[in-house]
C-alpha cells in the first residue's frame, strides 16, 4: 500500500480546530488499513510569526516541497494587525502558493439538498447547484510589480498595484478549466473585464484561442466579471466551470460560497503543473472560510469545508477518488440528519460543536465503509 506524505499546517484561529477533525479522519483511515498516511505538522501565519518572527520558515517550506499534499487551515487575525506588511500572517500563504507554483485554484460550490433552505436565495435557485470556479492563483494584481505606496507630500499618497498576465499563464489555467469541464457538464464560462482592462482583452483572446485550438467539443462563453457576479446571484445553475483571474476569482468564489448556505461549506484545491517525470503535481488544500477569530476557541467552527478539502486531496493528489466519494457522501448524510454547526443553524436543526460534527462524519464513514 502506498504511503501518502501529508504536511498539516493548521495556522491560526479556527484553523487548529477544524484541522483536528481532518486528523481524526486521517488516523482512522490509517488504523483501519484503508489508506496509509505519514503526517508532519508545522506552523504558518501568525502562529509562525509568534514563534519565529516570520510567517513561514524555510524548514516548513522544505516539508511542503517533500509532501504529496499540503493540508492548510487558516491564517490571520487582529492580533497581527500591526505586524510589518511583508511579515503579516497571509505572507505565509502567499509564499506557499508562489514557491510551490500553485497556479490553479479550484473552488467547488455545491449546495447539499439539506442546506438549500440555508442559502440567502430561494430554494429553487440553489437546489442542486454544482459549479466549479477555477481561479488563476499566482499572477495578476496580487503578485504584479510595482506594488507601492508613495508619499507625494502635502498630505497626499499614491498607492499602486499592478495587474499583469502573460499568455502562458492564461493558457495553462484555461486548460485546467477545459479539462475539468470535460469531466463535468462540458461548459466553461470565462470572466474578465475586457471593456476597461487590457489584461482582460488578452485574457479573452487567449482563452478563445485555446478553445479553438484544442477544446472545440467544450461549450465556451464569455461574461464580464461584474455581470458574472450578478448572474451568480440571479441564476447560478447556468454555470458549470467558471475560469477567471486572481482578483475576480477571489471575489466570485466568496459570492458562490454564500449560495451554498455558508462560507464554512467551501473547500478548495490549489494545484501546480504536472511533473512530466513523476506524473505528480504540488498541491495544497484549504477551506475558504478563513481564521474567523471572533469564534476561535469556542468549538463553534464548521469543520465540513476543511474535511471536504481533505476529500479534494484524496481525489486530485492521492488517486483515491473512491475515498473522496465516501467523504462527500458522509458529509451529505450528516447534513440530511439535521446536524448543524452554528453558522448553519435553522429551525428544527440540532446544533453541534466542531468536534461533534467531525465525529458525526466519521461515524457516517464507518457505516458507509462497513
Amino acid at each position: 500500500m502506498t504511503t501518502h506524505k501529508l504536511l498539516l499546517l493548521p495556522g491560526d484561529g479556527i484553523g487548529t480546530e477544524v484541522m483536528a477533525e481532518v486528523k481524526r479522519l486521517i488516523d482512522w483511515f490509517t488504523a483501519q488499513g484503508i489508506a496509509s498516511f505519514e503526517t508532519e505538522q508545522d506552523l504558518v501565519g501568525g502562529a509562525s510569526y509568534d514563534a519565529h518572527r516570520i510567517a513561514i520558515t524555510d524548514e516548513a517550506m522544505v516539508l511542503a516541497h517533500k509532501s504529496d499534499a499540503v493540508i492548510f487551515g487558516a491564517v490571520g487575525g487582529p492580533k497581527w494587525d500591526d505586524v510589518p506588511y511583508e511579515l503579516r500572517p497571509e505572507a505565509g500563504l502567499l509564499r506557499l502558493r508562489k514557491d510551490l507554483r500553485l497556479f490553479a485554484n479550484l473552488r467547488p460550490a455545491v449546495c447539499y439538498p439539506a442546506l438549500a433552505e440555508s442559502s440567502s436565495l430561494k430554494r429553487e435557485i440553489v437546489e442542486g447547484l454544482d459549479i466549479m470556479i477555477v481561479r488563476e492563483l499566482t499572477g495578476g494584481v496580487y503578485f504584479g510589480e510595482p506594488k507601492t505606496i508613495t508619499d507625494l507630500g502635502n498630505g497626499q499618497k499614491r498607492a499602486i498595484d499592478t495587474q499583469v498576465y502573460d499568455t502562458y499563464e492564461i493558457e495553462r489555467i484555461a486548460r485546467v478549466a477545459f479539462d475539468l469541464a470535460r469531466k463535468r457538464n462540458n461548459k466553461v464560462t470565462s470572466m474578465e473585464k475586457r471593456n476597461v482592462m487590457k489584461s482582460g482583452v488578452l485574457w479573452h483572446e487567449v482563452v478563445t484561442q485555446v478553445h479553438q485550438r484544442d477544446y472545440k467539443d467544450v461549450t465556451l462563453e464569455h461574461q464580464l466579471a461584474d455581470s458574472g457576479g450578478m448572474n451568480l446571484v440571479k441564476w447560478p445553475k447556468q454555470f458549470d466551470v467558471i475560469v477567471t483571474d486572481n482578483l475576480f476569482g477571489d471575489m466570485l468564489s466568496d459570492i458562490a460560497a454564500m449560495l451554498t448556505g455558508s462560507l464554512g461549506m467551501l473547500p478548495s484545491a490549489s494545484l501546480g503543473e504536472v511533473d512530466v517525470k513523476t506524473g505528480k503535481r504540488k498541491a495544497m488544500y484549504e477551506p475558504v472560510h478563513g481564521s474567523a477569530p471572533d469564534i476561535a476557541g469556542q468549538g463553534m467552527a464548521n469543520p465540513l469545508a476543511m474535511i471536504a478539502s481533505f476529500g479534494m486531496a484524496l481525489r486530485y493528489s492521492l488517486e483515491r477518488g473512491d475515498l473522496a466519494d465516501q467523504v462527500d457522501q458522509a458529509i451529505a448524510a450528516v447534513l440530511a440528519k439535521g446536524l448543524r454547526t452554528a453558522d448553519l443553524k435553522s429551525d428544527g436543526a440540532t446544533i453541534v460543536s466542531t468536534s461533534q460534527m467531525g465525529e458525526a462524519v466519521l461515524t457516517e464513514l464507518q457505516t458507509l465503509m462497513g
